[in-house]
């Protein structure tokens, strides 16, 4: 229905759904020892469980935006919304390992519909600043998503009992639904009977879930090991053989002629490169846990700034695209987050003074992001092709989790390879500078790639900042 425009009930749906992605995969992270203890369940089990959402998400979020543009963008933010309510559902009855377990594949099954599916629809469904708007708020619920639910999360399972985070996941689905059930179908325009790439498929979920095992436990299993050197060459050779087999072919998984597009592939390097800055979280929060000696609840404080400045600043980043482009916020937001990540190396300073610098460097971190969350977002979507637009936000967002995988394995490995022989001091500020490099390579993907023009909204006026 082309008449259809966007309305708000639609974007506060794809919200909700959005953030019960969030509720089910971030708080999971903070109630470890009270499912453990309640479910009487071995850590490893518990934690296999938690790293097997992201795991289906990032294998099947390609595809399952590949399938919305074929059989219907709305239909696949459906089924990831039902498969949402299954899969946490499952959580609220579990009394073991199964039934947990099951709930997460679930989950990262959900999360891979929902993602490119929504980005998709607000394409199809919003044009210039009102796209522009409705991906801020996606982007609210994404990037800010996290924060929030590992607040929440924290929150509604001291107050209410753990099982409550993924009953208030339910609502949120439910409601999403809801919200979203008198929008119109969006898809490609059909060329006869349905075809998928089982065989592209195939290759992809097999060097994924390689390099996924390979990031995930090549510190536990030694990155030198017979296991680890395996992986990496499972990688490696899945790798080339599944860019070989789907340039033959008509039906593709992934049509790499989407990266001819350069604003479309800085956007999509860049995003990598400023999510695997997330390896800044897990360095801080262990040295000032292990060197500093804080508790969980007030390293959880020192990161409030964070949540606060990033959903502030997002609507921010939207009108400054629409006043001067994505290009300068996308450079300044990057700037900004690579600066407040490095004053959190500065470790040679007393207990106060380094406190007050990583709250400060916090906040950086989220302002930067949130100047940057929704003009990367726009480039992404913009110049996706209007028939693959589902396939193009499956890629741009599995980018956001592989280089969060590969930023949390590399930073932990640096923190826990110098911490066994030397200070705390020098393992975190070595694990910093990792994250410093990625910033910095960040930025410049940006500056080669993306064209200083990008995301200006050339058929609407200029817009104040601040309305």
């Amino acid at each position: 229905m082309e008449t259809y425009k966007g309305t708000n009930k639609l974007i506060i749906g794809i919200v909700f759904g959005v953030i019960t992605f969030w509720l089910f995969a971030q708080a999971m992270v903070n109630i470890v020892p009270t499912v453990q203890k309640d479910l009487g369940i071995s850590l490893g089990t518990l934690n296999i469980a938690i790293s097997l959402t992201a795991l289906f998400s990032g294998l099947f979020i390609v595809a399952a935006g590949g399938l919305a543009d074929k059989l219907g963008r709305k239909k696949i933010a459906v089924i990831g919304y039902i498969l949402s309510i299954i899969g946490s559902l499952c959580i609220v009855v579990t009394q073991g390992a199964i039934l947990l377990i099951i709930g997460r594949i679930i989950q990262g099954l959900s999360a891979a519909c929902i993602m490119p599916s929504t980005i998709a629809l607000v394409k199809a469904y919003f044009e210039g600043a009102e796209r522009q708007r409705a991906l801020s708020y996606w982007s609210i619920g994404s990037w800010g998503g996290s924060g929030i639910a590992s607040f929440a999360g924290g929150a509604i399972a001291t107050s209410l009992g753990w099982r409550w985070i993924f009953i208030f996941s339910i609502i949120f689905a439910v409601v999403g639904l809801f919200l979203i059930k008198d929008t119109p179908e969006s898809k490609q325009k059909s060329t006869g009977a349905f075809k998928f790439d089982y065989t592209g498929l195939l290759i992809f979920i097999i060097t994924m879930v390689a390099l996924n095992v390979f990031i995930s436990f090549g510190s536990d299993l030694g990155w030198t090991s017979p296991i680890s050197i395996g992986l990496l060459v499972v990688t490696i050779i899945g790798l080339v053989v599944f860019i070989k087999v789907e340039q033959g072919k008509e039906i593709v998984l992934i049509d790499f002629a989407v990266f001819k597009n350069r604003p479309y592939t800085g956007a999509t390097i860049s995003n990598f490169l400023l999510n695997a800055i997330a390896g800044t979280l897990v360095v801080a929060n262990t040295y000032v846990q292990m060197g500093r000696g804080f508790n969980s609840f007030q390293s959880g404080m020192l990161s409030l700034g964070y949540l606060v400045v990033v959903l502030s600043m997002i609507r921010v980043g939207e009108k400054i695209l629409q006043r001067v482009g994505a290009k300068s916020p996308m450079i300044w937001g990057g700037i900004i987050t690579t600066i407040g990540v490095a004053l959190m190396g500065l470790t040679f300073l007393p207990d106060l003074a380094y406190t007050i610098i990583v709250f400060v460097g916090f906040a950086l971190f989220g302002l930067g992001l949130g100047i940057y969350a929704t003009p990367s977002t726009d480039t992404s979507v913009t110049n996706a092709p209007p028939d693959k637009v589902g396939e193009a936000a499956g890629v741009y967002k599995m980018a956001s989790s592989l280089g969060s995988a590969f930023g949390v394995a590399i930073s932990a490995a640096v923190y826990a390879a110098i911490s066994a022989n030397g200070s705390l001091e020098s393992a975190a500020t070595s694990g910093i500078i990792v994250n410093v490099i990625f910033g910095i390579l960040s930025v410049l993907s940006v500056i080669f790639l993306v064209p200083k023009d990008a995301g200006k909204n050339t058929d609407n006026p200029v817009q104040p900042l601040y309305k």
